[in-house]
């Protein structure tokens, strides 16, 4: 089984409550390990497109993505942009975290299947873009087709992981999308989106990828099942 959940915005110092931004989110870590734990088998994988601990440091991360690693199933995360401690990625890889693989610039295979991905960023119609953000809106794209330039060929089906839709405010498709469709991708999973945000959103077959939005409270913090393998 292949589930997907992102934006999880787990804090165990405690000094981030996520339900200020609402009662939906009263102990919503407890709600999403609770559901973990009765669906998800060893075997399985869990994708985790981004925002995954308020940790400002790697150090103040480490006891969120260690819970993460003692939960069951393969775990593959990419950076969200409130993942703050998400320093080089050979300090993240050197926690020797033995169930998660993090994303950057490569791709995972899980059987047949092969996952790629990264943060994406901002849409280029937001009221905010600017120079700095086309800089590194730019640079997503070449992350993105470095991952996706990894998938070796004999893989029957690619799922691309973004933390940022990539979709503008008007839900037009962007340079991802072209880049996704490029490589041949057969889906997308994001996340970002909260609360009045979910309007922003596409789920299903558009562009000929299959979009699925899996940001917690989207999924009122139970994973999404994407693919029985």
């Amino acid at each position: 089984m292949i589930y997907a959940i992102g934006d999880l915005h787990f804090d165990h110092s405690n000094t981030k409550p996520m339900d200020v931004f609402g009662e939906k989110w009263i102990n919503h870590k407890e709600k999403i390990i609770e559901d973990w734990i009765k669906r998800v088998d060893e075997d399985d994988l869990i994708l985790i497109p981004g925002d995954t601990s308020w940790g400002l440091k790697l150090q103040d991360a480490y006891p969120d993505l260690k819970l993460l690693d003692d939960l069951p199933g393969k775990k593959v995360i990419i950076k969200g942009n409130h993942d703050y401690w998400w320093e080089g990625i050979s300090k993240i890889r050197s926690l020797n975290l033995e169930s998660i693989h993090f994303i950057r610039n490569d791709s995972y295979i899980y059987k047949n299947i092969a996952i790629a991905g990264t943060r994406g960023w901002m849409s280029k119609d937001s009221d905010s873009f600017d120079a700095q953000d086309e800089k590194i809106y730019n640079r997503e794209l070449l992350r993105l087709e470095a991952s996706l330039k990894t998938i070796p060929q004999s893989v029957k089906y690619k799922i691309a992981m973004l933390h940022y839709p990539p979709f503008d405010g008007k839900l037009r498709k962007n340079e991802f999308v072209d880049i996704l469709n490029k490589y041949n991708v057969d889906m997308c999973i994001y996340g970002h989106l909260h609360a009045e945000g979910h309007k922003y959103s596409i789920e299903g077959i558009f562009e000929g990828i299959d979009f699925h939005l899996v940001s917690s409270d989207y999924l009122d913090f139970k994973l999404k099942l994407i693919m029985e393998e």
